[in-house]
């Protein structure tokens, strides 16, 4: 939330700036964490005392709406003493938030109050937008603090809460989203649930606003409890009707359930502008990998169409950070142009895979480019200095969607001279109106070589003007007030980074970001892993809330990834241990995994993931794991692990395989009977295989295991007996037990993997 946002809405805003800090008088009465937010009850000295110590802690400059003589918040609440960047936002609200604890539902409990749980994330727009509507307004928060216990809860760090509640908004309203507004009684179960509400009757054209729904909605609960009782029974048990389905095992799914999918995408797909028809647009939307495999197994040539112009569009139009590399969320129009400006770390690694596997089946260096500029972005914008990855950028700075990003055409001007400026408004569609309320979105609306032409440029002169206009740009548009960055660390999202550095230190043969990938994972494991456990995030120096099947799945993966990148046997000991812990605390006696951990805290239900979404499913990621685990170590109760999943999932996968995409990969994998690479040299070193891992990065081989002879590998069984021939790097190809014959020459090495099983689909 920022200073012309605020003024905008007719707020007071005091912001202390750092250049006056220095003369801010000391503490007086009350200060530095103010009085009680109005409507609330008067607090314990012990809470008080710890409400000053937080705000001391975190010192001046204070960003509040309401503030005292001093510059001091005039309001602090509970948040204040959590880690949780999105918590933090909230922490100076005259709301009396709570964070999710016995606590808030003790005290429901005790004094007969509902519980009004709100849950957001820190980049996230219209939480912004409610935060400044209703909860920096006194009238709304006294009558919150008085009414209800209010409880926010960052969606991030606990997304079992999240995934519950958020079952409960889409039952009642037919739709998700954030923020999430959930009233509850006092045992948790929810009475009714909604997602951004307008403050006031008659804002933004709604007829019952915020306020009054408050009003409404706990006069019903004093006067209808049996209907109150009632609702919330009928909704908790939709709730786990959705989340715990009945496991009805089937038979091991096949070729036929990868085919179906891609049917269903294929009368859905926007042939003109890529992903499917209308809008908005989300990438995850269209499962490229997916689309991929099944041009492998079928030769099919509209899945490779689908992907690639897919890819194309997505990396030309305005969702694309065309200046400084990454994605943003999704497109609110049907072509890519304008999109919903936040970035998040999961959408920026899972499109590096989707780009790396399209460069390998297109043969286009184009897509590689896209890339190597999203994992640049990473590693400038995103990285710690301790090497994790950091969670996601707003979509506002100074108080406007998308500002930062945006140009006029005297700007562009400006910061590039006329010259240079008339290229770059020609390749980025600039004009005087603008396309985003009367500001210019760069996207590449032509083809390059039409643009070359009309400028009378040739493609490499082009390409290298554009070069120089980006760094140019990059540096005028670095001066800017930036999006809030949010700064928390979560493991499954540092997972899918690691995995994308991973595979392209493998698709791209540059092994530094490799070297970026196990740094990450490095720190991540000493930062949150303890006792054997991992945990979920890390914020402030601490780590955070216990580990979900996410953050178990995606760095099993990621650990898979590092060991084929690097040879490095440790990366697979790692795997191998976190998915034995994983068996052991996630593990569905139907098969498959449940979201939480035996023994987490008790919620109204027990999340067993079944559909793909933004994020591909625990246990979709999971599936792939094991089968790779059996083909890496020969063990085959990592396949009987992997079969009991998928037969598990055969009836959501024979019903509706599209929403488990992801799923569909390790289908793919099992059923094309995964290859074994195995490469041996000289001196256990991968850049003395230089030559057969070049030309091996080149074929699109998916379904593939790379073991090599590195760092304390002995001990592998598919090491045994298999040394270089002619003191030559020699690379071993099998599958399904038979092997091809060994070879040290490249060529050969690239036929042998380009051999595929052709997709049964009786």
């Amino acid at each position: 939330m920022t200073k012309s946002s605020l003024l905008a809405a007719g707020v007071t805003l005091v912001i202390i700036s750092s250049a006056s800090s220095e003369s801010i008088d000391p503490p007086g009465p009350g200060a530095p964490s103010g009085v009680a937010p109005p409507g609330a009850a008067p607090r314990p000295p012990e809470l008080v005392e710890s409400l000053d110590a937080a705000v001391m802690r975190h010192g001046l400059p204070v960003h509040a709406v309401h503030a005292q003589d001093g510059g001091w918040p005039r309001y602090t609440n509970r948040l204040a003493l959590e880690s949780s960047p999105y918590l933090l936002q909230h922490a100076h609200n005259p709301v009396d938030w709570y964070p999710w604890g016995e606590e808030a539902f003790e005290r429901a409990r005790q004094e007969g109050r509902p519980v009004l749980l709100s849950i957001g994330y820190s980049t996230c727009h219209w939480c912004h937008v409610m935060e400044r509507e209703s909860f920096e307004d006194l009238a709304i928060a006294e009558v919150m603090n008085s009414l209800y216990i209010p409880i926010k809860v960052d969606r991030e760090e606990r997304p079992d809460i999240d995934g519950i509640y958020m079952s409960a908004v889409q039952i009642v309203q037919g739709r998700g989203g954030w923020p999430m507004t959930v009233w509850l009684k006092p045992d948790r179960r929810p009475f009714h649930a909604d997602t951004y509400i307008p403050a006031r009757d008659g804002d933004r054209g709604v007829r019952v606003g915020f306020l009054t729904m408050l009003h409404r909605l706990r006069q019903v609960y004093d006067a209808q409890p049996d209907q109150v009782a009632a609702s919330a029974s009928g909704l908790t048990d939709a709730i786990r009707r959705v989340l715990e389905p009945e496991v009805v095992a089937g038979d091991l799914p096949g070729g036929k359930a990868l085919h179906s999918a891609v049917l269903f995408f294929g009368d859905r797909f926007d042939a003109v502008n890529g992903g499917l028809k209308g809008a908005p647009k989300f990438p995850s939307s269209l499962p490229i990998r997916l689309l991929l495999r099944h041009h492998r197994r079928t030769e099919n040539a509209h899945s490779l169409e689908m992907a690639v112009t897919t890819l194309e569009r997505m990396a030309a139009g305005g969702m694309y950070d065309q200046i400084g590399g990454g994605f943003h969320r999704y497109s609110v129009d049907s072509h890519w142009l304008v999109p919903h400006f936040e970035k998040m770390l999961y959408d920026n690694a899972l499109l590096t895979l989707d780009y790396l596997e399209g460069h390998q089946a297109s043969g286009r260096k184009d897509l590689a480019d896209v890339a190597r500029e999203i994992l640049a972005y990473i590693e400038r914008e995103m990285t710690s200095d301790e090497g994790l990855f950091y969670s996601a950028t707003d979509a506002d700075s100074e108080g406007e969607e998308g500002i930062f990003f945006v140009w006029s055409p005297q700007e562009i001007e400006a910061a590039l001279g006329k010259e240079l400026a008339r290229v770059a408004t020609s390749y980025w569609g600039v004009t005087k109106e603008g396309n985003f309320e009367r500001a210019n979105i760069l996207h590449r609306s032509k083809p390059v070589e039409l643009v070359a032409t009309e400028l009378g440029l040739s493609l490499d002169a082009l390409e290298g003007k554009i070069n120089e206009a980006k760094g140019r740009l990059y540096d005028a548009r670095s001066l800017r007030v930036p999006p809030q960055r949010d700064e928390k660390v979560l493991a499954a999202w540092n997972g899918l980074m690691v995995s994308a550095h991973a595979r392209a230190a493998i698709v791209l043969r540059e092994a530094r970001y490799a070297r970026i990938g196990e740094r990450a994972m490095r720190t991540l494991l000493l930062s949150l892993r303890g006792e054997g456990r991992l945990h979920r995030s890390w914020a402030a120096g601490k780590a955070r809330h216990d580990a979900v099947l996410d953050d178990y799945a995606f760095v099993v993966a990621a650990c898979l990834d590092l060991f084929e990148a690097t040879w490095d046997r440790d990366w697979l000991r790692e795997a191998i241990t976190i998915q034995a812990t994983q068996d052991s605390l996630f593990s569905d006696e139907g098969g498959g995994y449940r979201f939480t951990a035996v023994g987490a805290e008790e919620l109204l239900a027990r999340e067993r993931p079944s559909r793909d979404g933004a994020l591909p499913s625990g246990n979709s990621v999971s599936a792939r794991n094991l089968y790779r685990l059996a083909a890496i170590t020969t063990d085959d109760a990592w396949r009987a692990k992997g079969d009991a999943l998928l037969k598990a999932f055969a009836s959501s996968l024979e019903r509706s395989p599209a929403s488990l995409a992801e799923m569909l990969l390790a289908v793919d994998f099992r059923d094309d009977a995964a290859k074994e690479l195995v490469i041996v040299a000289p001196d256990g070193s991968p850049l003395s295989a230089k030559a057969l891992l070049d030309e091996a990065a080149k074929v699109y081989c998916p379904n593939l295991v790379v073991v090599g002879n590195g760092r304390s590998s002995k001990g592998l069984a598919l090491l045994n007996d298999r040394s270089p021939i002619a003191g030559r790097a020699t690379a071993y190809v099998c599958r399904g037990g038979v092997c091809n014959l060994p070879t040290n020459d490249p060529a050969e090495l690239a036929r042998q993997l380009g051999e595929f099983e052709t997709l049964e689909l009786d």
